[in-house]
Parts: structure tokens; C-alpha cells; sequence
């Protein structure tokens, strides 16, 4: 044992030696115990990142496949998965674009980053979420080599958080599958309700558009309207839960409107991008 280490061991046999009640003892061991703990927490967080960020992209495919009606307990994610293509959108153009690969693009990073991303003008941000990618993802459920579904994401500000997740729409553009959100930080029974399966299955064959072409679709207080031509566009608000109604019909109207992927939706209903 070197001198040096030899010194060391006799002074922390010393801080040993103090009596219990000594409030220099209690710093310095309080002190080496936090010490202790958190490198361990660090070393923890570093080593479980990689499975972290693995389980957090397969519930994201989970919600894809279970709003497209593909995903039953026990499946396997991933091989459920590879009945999905991904294909990216110009919002801009409405067009499909290969400027970014498809397989690993992330649009959530994208809205961060200045050359891929667009700041939202104040009086068109429905959805409070100030910058938005250029691009983004259609997921597209194919069968024998025909579109049958088209899964869009979509965010927007409810009542505490903003809220991630998809739209699933017919191959006409315009009739809804199902609405899903896998992120969010709203009450539990109030807002929080957005994840009730009852609540979402209101949604399947409501249409987004009127039929002057303008974004219709909403979430009512007070019930559904009786009249038909309305009611196709009507879902019901969330008891107890205003704000989070709203910020759900916000957020569509911002990601079906102009802004977001109405132009795309337009060509779909005129035969095709």
C-alpha cells in the first residue's frame, strides 16, 4: 500500500473514530453517501438510455398498429410492424419527398431544428405548439398493395401537456379511423380520459371535412347535434375535462387545415398524390 493511500485510510479511519453525535461526522458521511448514490443513479440513467428509448419507439408502433385495428396482446411489435410503410410529406406541397429517410426520421426532433423545422405564425397556431417539421411521416396500411388506411400524427396543447399522437383516416382522406394519443400529461379521469376506449371509439367514421372543403371536425359540450349533415363532424367533449376538449379540437384544426396536412389529404381525395 503506498504512503499516499496509507494517509487516506488513517484519515477516514479518524472521521470514523469521531463520536456519533459529532456534526462533522454527519456532514461527511451524509456528504459521501449522496455522493455514492447519485454516481450510481448516473451510472444507471446511461446504462438503461438504450432500452429506455427502445421501449418508448415500440409503444409508439404498439399505438400505430392498435389505431389501424393490427395489434392483439401478445403480438409481436415489430413483425406487426412491417405491414406498415412509411413515406414522408412536404406539407408545403403536399407531395411526397425522399429529402429525409423515412426509416429513422424523427419528427419530434425535426420541429426542434432550425433547418427542418417552421415557426408557426401566432394567429395560425391552433395547436400551441409554435414550431412544427417540414416534413412528416404518413404511416400507410396496405393491403395487396392497395392503401386502405393512412395513420397521420398529430400535437397539440391540452390542459397541462401537449399531447402526441395519430390520426388513422380512410384511403378517401376525409372519413376518420380512430384517434390516439401515446404521450400526454393530462388529469387522470378528466382530461386524462382521451385514453378511454369509449371516448375514442366515438371517433371511428366521423369525417373531417365539410362539405365546402373547410376542417369540421370537433369535440362538442353539451352532445352531439341532432342534425345529421352537422353530427358527421361532432364528437363529444370529455365530462369534466373543457380544456382538454378544446385543445383536441385545436389541434385538428391546425394538422387537417392548411397549415398541416390538408393539401396532402386534397390530392388523396383527388386520386392520389
Amino acid at each position: 500500500m503506498s504512503n499516499e493511500t496509507q494517509s487516506k485510510a488513517r484519515g477516514f479511519g479518524k472521521i470514523l473514530a469521531l463520536s456519533n453525535d459529532s456534526k462533522t461526522k454527519t456532514i461527511i458521511i451524509a456528504t459521501l453517501v449522496c455522493l455514492v448514490c447519485a454516481v450510481f443513479v448516473s451510472i444507471s440513467a446511461v446504462a438503461l438510455k438504450p432500452l429506455q428509448v427502445l421501449n418508448k419507439e415500440l409503444d409508439k408502433k404498439k399505438n400505430i398498429l392498435q389505431i389501424a385495428g393490427l395489434y392483439q396482446p401478445g403480438d409481436d411489435i415489430e413483425a406487426a410492424f412491417s405491414k406498415i410503410e412509411i413515406r414522408i410529406i412536404d406539407l408545403a406541397s403536399g407531395e411526397y419527398t425522399t429529402e429525409v429517410d423515412a426509416g429513422s426520421y424523427d419528427d419530434r426532433k425535426a420541429a426542434k431544428d432550425p433547418a427542418y423545422s417552421v415557426d408557426i405564425a401566432k394567429d395560425k397556431d391552433f395547436a400551441s405548439i409554435r414550431q412544427r417539421a417540414k416534413f412528416m411521416p404518413v404511416y400507410m396500411v396496405k393491403e395487396e398493395g392497395d392503401v386502405k388506411q393512412l395513420i397521420l400524427p398529430i400535437s397539440g396543447y391540452g390542459l397541462w401537456s401537449t399531447l402526441y399522437g395519430f390520426m388513422a383516416v380512410e384511403s378517401d382522406g376525409q372519413t376518420i379511423v380512430g384517434l390516439s394519443f401515446y404521450e400526454h400529461a393530462e388529469t387522470p379521469g378528466l382530461g386524462g380520459e382521451v385514453d378511454n376506449p369509449k371516448w375514442k371509439k366515438l371517433w371511428r367514421g366521423k369525417e373531417i371535412y365539410s362539405a365546402a372543403g373547410d376542417v369540421a371536425i370537433k369535440v362538442v359540450k353539451g352532445g352531439v347535434s341532432q342534425n345529421a349533415d352537422i353530427a358527421i363532424n361532432q364528437v363529444d367533449a370529455l365530462a369534466g375535462a373543457t380544456l382538454t376538449s378544446r385543445g383536441v379540437t385545436n389541434m385538428l384544426k391546425y394538422w387537417m387545415g392548411t397549415e398541416g396536412y390538408q393539401m396532402y389529404l386534397k390530392k388523396i381525395q383527388e386520386g392520389g398524390v
